[in-house]
């Protein structure tokens, strides 16, 4: 895995997603205070961009604005349908006054959420 520098901090909007592409992924990148949060930019269920949705910093998780699904930013897991399959999430972390992603997603290990129906492999 290796750290990619993506922008300064403060190019970043708090409170907002913008896209970058880290390697061959695209992401979305989240800024969240002085943290930073990194998940595929594509929804699972619909293939939108995550970047042009909505951001709810109290639950850190990013909207999709075509069907509303919402993503955690810590372990890419939809809470609400339609969408029941979670999305990659990327390190990301700030250095100094610089956002790094890495090149390579890492799932994370999550308890769904109860409420999203699973689809069956």
């Amino acid at each position: 895995m290796t750290m990619h520098r993506i922008c300064a901090l403060n190019d970043l909007a708090d409170g907002a997603a913008a896209k970058f592409e880290v390697g061959k992924h695209i992401v979305a990148v989240v800024r969240i205070g002085d943290q930073v949060y990194a998940i595929g930019n594509r929804c699972s269920h619909a293939d939108v961009a995550l970047a042009d949705g909505d951001v709810d910093c109290d639950t850190k998780q990013l909207s999709c604005i075509r069907h509303g699904s919402a993503f955690s930013l810590e372990t890419g897991v939809p809470s609400t349908l339609p969408a029941t399959q979670p999305v990659p999430v990327f390190v990301a972390e700030v250095r100094g006054a610089d956002v790094f992603v890495s090149d390579q997603p890492t799932m994370h290990a999550a308890s769904p959420d109860p409420r999203v129906k699973r689809a069956q492999p």
